[in-house]
């Protein structure tokens, strides 16, 4: 199986290539992202000129991918559908006006701003150079944002007033003392890099992009926030659209609900089951407070805590290669950091860049009272989410895979739908294989399997303005789904911390539709193989249908249906 890249047997993999490249100089901040090289130290437009010119971009681009032949085999046909619906979606973000409703805690591009610094190189002269240009010019990054913003104003398109709140205070946190820019210099310092007229730059620098984080979060305050949305639900409408753009797929909105629902029944009866190993008589939440408070179960500091999670990466690559995964030497590599303060609480992933150069690296965003005792019982199922067999393999395997899939594919596709629930899947997945050692590691994976759940009812419930069922007579019954209850069923029924809790659901009301993806995803991908099951008989292979479902990289759950049941 090879590419065009390759071969030259289909034009779209050329074409795709070329788009890549030259998006690249358009949004310079995807570039880093992706690890391309030569755009570290610029920033997109992202004013609504830069928006018309990006649409300009992908006309073009729409017109020239229409005028190329039929596909003649399965890898060109799959890259004309994945561009085709690429810029397509590219495209409505901006017809849609959802480039002016772009303002939220934890994914609109005020965070991909900041977060693009911590994967630059810091480790070369030429690294350093390129932040200090784009933090000398961070103001002007963030000018053209407010631009969008303000577009959105003058036609009354505005982000909710708990959203603009949870972005004010980051603005703050940016401004402030604790800012991630303040500790550059030091960075700088540590690095080996020894300039003094670059370190005199940095250090100029800094002050500008605090000021002009500190000038950001006050127009949200006097100009955007007075005339913000009190109102969290994005609707029928738009939550249907954007459900459609996360899953690649259509649902039934209110019996994925009810699904919901009976998933959280069944996880809850599991979790007691499990507690009542660990503290026999002991309820759920008294056993999750023995979990959190002894010093036995915990990592000592944070650097331990880095140690442990990486120690659990590699335990499970060495140990399930060639078994249930076949795992290129490229992908070898995953490392553990500590995301800057300042952001929403939480892990994430990065994968690695184009040419493996960056590895792939898992994130873990802290509270600022984890530094030391650090319980484990939620962290392991966490591990392998974002990690290995999780996000690392699927997305270090969709950049590997250049014999078939397009660059475009490779480097800038994504579905929610498709990754969160490949992630969620392998969390049940290592459970079933034993790598969930001890039983208070289970409740913690169950935990994290109701905490999904969780979101699929409150995301769900909160857009639509649904009921809670009355049969859950010990949770509100009747009544219409709002911030407050969803706050109050992390805490009471998934056993969120409150803080936590809180920056959950305002996650879900600013970013209507992703959060249900997680579930959604695993449901199919769970349902899959039950149906390869059947057709298979004896001649089943859980490695086969691994590779099934992650060797055409990211699609849409409509169309992974299709390509996992493929003779």
């Amino acid at each position: 199986m090879t590419s065009g890249t390759d071969t030259g047997v289909h034009e779209v993999f050329d074409l795709s290539s070329e788009f890549v490249d030259r998006m690249a100089a358009l949004r310079p901040t995807m570039a880093t992202y992706q690890g391309l090289a030569g755009h570290d130290g610029a920033w997109d437009d992202f004013s609504p000129e830069g928006g018309e010119a990006i649409q300009r971009f992908i006309a073009g681009y729409e017109q020239r991918l229409a005028a190329l032949p039929k596909a003649e085999d399965r890898w060109a046909e799959l890259a004309m559908k994945i561009m085709a619906e690429h810029l397509q979606l590219e495209r409505s973000y901006y017809e849609d006006g959802d480039d002016m409703l772009d303002l939220n805690n934890i994914a609109s591009t005020f965070q991909t701003i900041r977060q693009v610094l911590d994967l630059m190189d810091t480790s070369t002269a030429e690294g350093w150079t390129n932040m200090c240009m784009r933090v000398e010019t961070i103001g002007t990054a963030l000018g053209g944002y407010q631009k969008t913003l303000e577009k959105g104003l003058s036609r009354g398109v505005v982000a909710s007033i708990r959203q603009v709140k949870a972005v004010i205070e980051q603005s703050r946190v940016q401004a402030g003392p604790e800012s991630f820019f303040r500790r550059l210099p030091g960075n700088l310092a540590d690095s080996g890099v020894k300039d003094a007229a670059l370190a005199a730059r940095l250090d100029a620098a800094v002050p500008v992009a605090c000021a002009a984080y500190g000038a950001f979060g006050t127009w949200l305050e006097q100009a955007y926030l007075p005339k913000a949305t009190p109102v969290d639900a994005a609707g029928a409408d738009r939550y249907t659209r954007q459900t459609r753009r996360f899953l690649g797929m259509t649902i039934d909105p209110e019996e994925t609900y009810r699904w919901g629902w009976s998933q959280v029944r069944e996880i809850e009866a599991a979790m007691r089951d499990v507690a009542a190993q660990i503290k026999p008589g002991a309820s759920v939440p008294e056993v999750f407070e023995l979990l959190k408070s002894d010093k036995a179960r915990a990592a000592r500091d944070v650097p331990d805590f880095v140690r442990i999670m990486t120690e659990r990466q590699m335990r499970a690559l060495g140990e399930l290669d060639g078994k249930h995964f076949d795992i290129p030497d490229p992908i070898r590599r995953v490392e553990v950091k500590i995301a800057p303060k300042g952001g929403a609480l939480g892990a994430y992933y990065i994968q690695p860049s184009e040419d493996f150069s960056r590895p792939g690296t898992v994130w873990y965003s802290l509270a600022p009272d984890e530094t030391h005792d650090i319980p484990l019982y939620d962290h392991i199922s966490t591990a392998y989410h974002e990690g290995f067999p999780g996000h690392h393999l699927q997305c270090a395997m969709q950049v590997y895979l250049s014999d078939r899939l397009s660059r475009l594919h490779r480097l800038s596709v994504w579905y929610p739908g498709y990754g969160e629930g490949w992630a969620l899947y392998t969390e049940r997945l290592m459970n079933e294989l034993g790598y969930f050692e001890k039983p208070e590691y289970v409740l913690g994976m169950l935990n994290a399997q109701l905490f999904r759940a969780c979101r699929v009812v409150i995301d769900i419930g909160c857009h639509l303005g649904l009921k809670v069922p009355m049969e859950e007579t010990s949770f509100h019954p009747g009544e219409t789904w709002d911030y407050d209850l969803g706050v109050e069923l992390m805490q009471k029924r998934a056993f969120q911390d409150p803080q936590y809790a809180a920056s959950e659901v305002t996650r879900y009301l600013g970013w209507p539709g992703q959060a249900i993806a997680y579930k959604v995803g695993e449901r199919v991908i769970m349902e899959l193989r039950e149906e390869l099951k059947k057709r298979k008989g004896a001649a089943f292979s859980l490695k086969d249908f691994h590779a099934r479902v992650i060797g055409s990289g990211p699609v849409g759950l409509e169309l992974l249906q299709e390509l996992v049941l493929k003779d």
